[in-house]
C-alpha cells in the first residue's frame, strides 16, 4: 500500500488552487446565424484529451436560420473544431468545412458562411469577442516576427564556413533578434494575461542554439534549455493543443538518441524525470498533467522502468494526477506478476458447459499462454496475425495451450469479438464480463491490450511475461 502522507495546509493550499482554475469555467452558448447555403449540420467538436470528440452539434439549420449550442462547463476554457456540413443546395450532398475557435468565459455569436468561414469579412464574430479576435491579431504580428528570424537560423545552419567572421556575426545577429523576440513574446502574455489564447502564447519561445560542436552536443543543449520560459505555474496550459505537441517534441528528442530498445527506455525515463521535477515547481494541476502523460507513454511502451519512476510522485498531495490509481494497479502488478509467482486463477467453461478453475484445466501440453486481447485492438489485431500462424504449427499446439480471453464489452466490440474468434480457432476463446473492469483483468493487472502471460501448466507458475511472438518463442526453449 503506498502511504499518502498529506500535510493538512498544504492539501488546502492546492485545493484552492484547483477552486481558483475551475470557477472560470461556467456553461456558455454559441449563437450561429447561417448564411450563404441552404442547409447546414452544425457540430463542435473539442481538441482537448487524446482524441477530437463531438461536444454538441445541431442536426440542421436553413439558410437564415440561427442555432444555439450550449458548452457544457466541463470543457471550458478549450479550443474547438467547428464543422459544417453543409449542403450548397436543399438537393445537394454534404460538404464539410471547418473553423478552429477558442471558447473562454464569453458567449459568443458568430456570424458563419461555411464556404468562407476563415475570411474575416464573410465570416465573423460579434463585436467585443476577446479569445478569438486576440488569437487572429497574435497570429499576424507573430509570423512578421518569426519568418526573418526563421530565415536568418536557416541560412546560418547551412553556411559551410562556420569559422568566418561572417559567421560569427551572423550568430551574433541571430542571438539579438531571438533575444528580442522572446521578450516580444512576454510582453505578448502579460498583455493577454486575462485570455485563454495568451496560455499558448509561451510556446513560441525560442531556445538558444549552440552553434558549434557534435551533433549530440546541439541536442543537449536543446534540451538544457527546453523548458526556457515555460510558466508552469499557469494551469491553463494543460488546457492547450500546443501543450501534449510541446511534450512530444521534447520526448522525441531523446528517441533521435536511442540506438537500442534498452536505451529508449532508459533514455525516455530520463526524459520523465526531468520534465516531471520541472513541472512539480508549478500547479497541481500542471505537475499532476505532466505525470499523466508520461504514464500513458510507459504504458503504451510498457517500460517497467518509466513507471516504477513515478511511484514517489504519488505520495505528493500536490500532485493532481488522474491516473493516481491506475499507476498503483500497474505497480502493484508489476511486484505481483514476477516470473516464478503463481499465476493468479480463474474460471473456464469447457465445450461440455462444465466450468473449471484455470489451475485444474487438465492438459498434456507443458505450458499455458493467458492471452488478454481485444478485436477493437490495432496492436491485438497485428499480434494475433503473427501468433495464430505461428501457434498452428503441430510441436506448439502440443508444447501450448492459448486461453485468449477477450476484453471487449460494448455493442460493437462484440460482435467484432464474435467474428475475429472464428478465424482463430486453434485458441481457446471467452469474453471475460465488464471487460477491462472484470475480476479476470484485475487479477492480471491488466491496463491494455494485449497482454500475455506463459504460465507452467503443471505448477501454474509464472514463465514469462512476453510481449512478442519472438519472445515467447524464446522463453518456451
Amino acid at each position: 500500500m503506498i502511504s499518502k502522507p498529506f500535510k493538512n495546509i498544504v492539501f488546502t493550499n492546492a485545493i484552492l488552487g484547483l477552486m481558483t482554475f475551475g470557477v472560470q469555467a461556467q456553461e456558455l452558448t454559441l449563437k450561429i446565424h447561417l448564411s450563404g447555403v441552404a442547409r447546414s449540420k452544425i457540430s463542435l467538436l473539442s481538441l482537448a484529451g487524446a482524441s477530437i470528440k463531438t461536444v454538441v452539434e445541431n442536426p440542421g439549420i436553413n439558410n437564415g436560420e440561427t442555432a444555439v449550442l450550449s458548452i457544457p462547463k466541463d470543457q471550458l476554457p478549450g479550443e474547438f473544431v467547428l464543422r459544417f456540413d453543409y449542403q450548397e443546395k436543399k438537393d445537394s450532398n454534404p460538404y464539410p468545412s471547418e473553423k478552429q475557435i477558442f471558447v473562454n468565459s464569453q458567449n459568443l455569436e458568430l456570424w458563419a458562411r461555411p464556404k468562407a468561414l476563415n475570411i474575416p469579412d464573410s465570416t465573423y464574430f460579434q463585436k467585443g469577442e476577446i479569445e478569438n479576435a486576440a488569437f487572429a491579431g497574435f497570429a499576424t504580428d507573430n509570423a512578421k516576427k518569426r519568418q526573418p528570424l526563421g530565415l536568418l537560423q536557416n541560412f546560418m545552419m547551412n553556411y559551410d564556413q562556420p569559422e568566418s567572421k561572417f559567421f560569427l556575426l551572423g550568430t551574433e545577429e541571430y542571438e539579438s533578434r531571438r533575444t528580442s523576440y522572446n521578450k516580444w513574446i512576454e510582453t505578448q502574455i502579460l498583455k493577454y494575461k486575462n485570455t485563454f489564447v495568451g496560455s499558448s502564447f509561451v510556446f513560441q519561445n525560442i531556445a538558444p542554439i549552440l552553434w558549434k560542436g557534435t551533433e549530440t552536443d546541439r541536442m543537449n543543449s536543446v534540451i538544457a534549455h527546453y523548458f526556457d520560459g515555460m510558466d508552469f505555474k499557469n494551469p491553463m496550459v494543460i488546457r492547450t493543443t500546443e501543450m501534449k505537441e510541446w511534450m512530444n517534441k521534447y520526448v522525441n528528442i531523446y528517441g533521435a538518441m536511442s540506438t537500442t530498445v534498452a536505451l529508449r527506455d532508459s533514455l525516455f525515463t530520463l526524459a520523465g524525470k526531468r520534465a516531471i521535477e520541472k513541472a512539480r515547481t508549478g500547479h497541481p494541476l500542471v505537475y499532476g498533467w505532466m505525470v499523466d502523460y508520461f504514464y500513458n507513454g510507459f504504458e503504451s511502451f510498457n517500460m517497467a522502468a518509466g513507471i516504477k519512476m513515478l511511484e514517489p510522485y504519488l505520495n505528493d498531495p500536490l500532485c493532481m494526477t488522474s491516473k493516481r490509481k491506475a499507476i498503483e494497479q500497474r505497480l502493484k502488478g508489476m511486484e505481483t506478476l514476477v516470473t516464478g509467482a503463481v499465476a493468479p486463477d480463474f474460471n473456464w467453461k469447457l465445450g461440455s458447459g462444465k466450468t473449471v478453475a484455470f489451475h485444474d484445466f487438465k492438459t498434456e501440453a507443458k505450458y499455458k499462454l493467458v492471452l488478454f486481447w481485444s478485436a477493437d485492438c490495432q496492436h491485438c489485431k497485428e499480434l494475433m496475425e503473427k501468433l495464430h500462424p505461428w501457434y498452428q504449427e503441430a510441436s506448439r499446439v502440443e508444447m501450448m495451450d492459448v486461453f485468449a480471453i477477450s476484453l471487449d464489452e460494448t455493442e460493437t466490440e462484440i460482435p467484432a469479438w464474435e467474428k475475429a474468434k472464428l478465424k482463430l480457432p486453434a485458441f481457446k476463446h471467452k469474453r471475460a464480463d465488464q471487460g477491462i473492469r472484470s475480476p479476470e483483468a484485475a487479477a492480471y493487472f491488466v491496463l491494455s491490450t494485449p497482454t500475455m502471460v506463459l504460465v507452467d501448466a503443471k505448477t501454474n507458475k509464472i514463465m514469462s511475461m512476453p510481449e512478442t511472438v519472438e519472445q515467447l518463442e524464446s522463453a518456451m526453449k
